[in-house]
């Protein structure tokens, strides 16, 4: 049991929800240590708000809510997921907890949120946020088990995951965008295990396909400033994987780039930039 929970959505930093959300949680869990990952995601971004759950890694073992849920309303299911680590990721089933699942060591358990004991009544048709996954998370802070909210479910039949990992491919990755962070970098679905597994070593220079237009040499560096102002870099991002950014610029702003395109990386093992400063 742990009391412990964060809060993830898409309603923007200032909506009245993420306060309903919190409201939610301390009605049934009056001591519960709630922190707000983010709200300002992009609306309907499934993508990217299952690239913000990916961070609950960094969190103390507990319970995750993302409500991301282009779907509320319908009848998609509500789950709770229980990773190998001991968390519970509460939201809906449109693929949005699953690469944080990933994360996490994998799914161990899923229940269908079915038991209306545990939801906040009367159920609103919009706002499954406040009324079934924050309550859940707080019924969880405070001891009830998985299986009474709801019956099995086989994580076969889970909607699949927006993104998968990316995939090597001979002397290339083939990946895909999977979050624009506020200063216009962009992070693919490259882990960094899969990054030195694919033998790139800072100093070396990669060539970057955006699109058959955009065909980019970026120079592999530690951070930002091993490159000079205004030049691009590919860097190991604080969260697991590969980013691509400009030093004191927006690389999206240059490019025309959005979440969920495709990039294709190749890898020369006998480059070398000339651009490291």
């Amino acid at each position: 049991m742990s009391r412990f929970i964060s809060l993830t959505s898409d309603f923007g930093a200032h909506s009245q929800g993420v306060g309903m959300m919190e409201g939610a949680v301390l009605s049934v869990c009056r001591d519960a240590n709630i922190v707000h990952l983010a709200h300002d995601l992009p609306k309907y971004g499934i993508i990217a708000a299952a690239r913000a759950m990916e961070s609950v890694r960094y969190f103390p073992t507990g319970n995750h809510v993302c409500v991301c849920d282009p779907g509320v309303g319908t009848s998609r299911r509500g789950l709770i997921c229980q990773v190998k680590r001991g968390d519970y990721l509460i939201g809906p089933d449109n693929g949005v907890l699953l690469p944080a699942a990933r994360m996490l060591g994998g799914i161990i358990d899923v229940h269908e949120i079915i038991n209306s004991e545990y939801m906040r009544e009367p159920v609103s048709a919009t706002f499954h946020g406040r009324d079934i996954f924050a309550p859940v998370a707080a019924h969880l802070a405070n001891g009830v088990q998985i299986a009474q909210f709801g019956p099995d479910v086989d994580p076969v039949t889970l909607i699949r995951a927006p993104y998968g990992e990316a995939h090597r491919r001979a002397n290339s990755l083939e990946g895909k965008i999977i979050q624009i962070n506020g200063y216009g970098s962009i992070n693919l679905n490259v882990t960094h295990s899969q990054w030195e597994e694919f033998g790139v070593r800072e100093g070396c220079e990669i060539t970057v396909e955006l699109t058959e237009a955009h065909l980019l040499k970026i120079p592999v560096a530690r951070t930002y400033g091993d490159v000079p102002e205004g030049r691009a870099v590919i860097i190991k991002d604080d969260y697991g994987r590969v980013e691509i950014a400009k030093n004191l610029g927006s690389f999206a702003n240059q490019y025309p780039v959005s979440i969920g395109d495709d990039v294709k990386i190749t890898f020369d093992p006998d480059s070398r930039s000339g651009f490291l400063s």
